[in-house]
């Protein structure tokens, strides 16, 4: 459930409606819904205020990136993104990802951080719904050699005195 702070975050008018139903529809775009397992997809109103909050700093960037992609999907189609078919949405999202693959990377980051965040997610996956800490989780142990060209790579970092 959302804090009365986080409730003003969402309700301050930073998104049109229409930037708010793009964001929804490129996050499921991002990850779409599984009816087989019964689970969202990113574009949940839940998981798109997540997303909201933890990129508040990158609102400006954000707003630019739906707009970038209204654009796109205008020029192409001669429509909103939010009104193209599953099959057209896809295809802009990937010239968006062609063309602006920042703006694109940022809203693939906090689409996933945020779904996999949520609980019904984490619960179809088969883990608790909680935080990793401090319990944390057990991991099969790993190839660490996959670390080898990482270790054998020249530092490229400024040494501090």
């Amino acid at each position: 459930m959302l804090s009365k702070d986080k409730d003003i975050l969402i309700e301050s008018n930073a998104l049109s409606t229409e930037q708010w139903d793009a964001l929804r529809a490129i996050a499921d775009v991002i990850i779409p819904p599984s009816a087989e397992h019964g689970i969202p997809g990113a574009g949940d109103e839940a998981i798109c205020k997540n997303i909201l909050l933890d990129g508040h700093k990158l609102i400006d960037k954000i707003v630019l990136a739906l707009d970038t992609l209204e654009q796109m999907a205008n020029d192409a189609h001669a429509s909103r993104f939010t009104k193209l078919t599953q099959m057209q949405r896809e295809a802009v999202a990937l010239s968006f990802q062609d063309e602006h693959a920042d703006a694109a990377n940022m809203l693939q980051a906090l689409a996933a951080q945020c779904y996999y965040r949520d609980d019904r997610v984490l619960l179809s996956l088969g883990m608790e719904a909680r935080a990793p800490f401090p319990e944390g989780y057990e991991v099969d142990e790993g190839d660490w050699s996959v670390l080898d060209p990482v270790r054998r790579r020249q530092a490229f970092h400024r040494p501090v005195s």
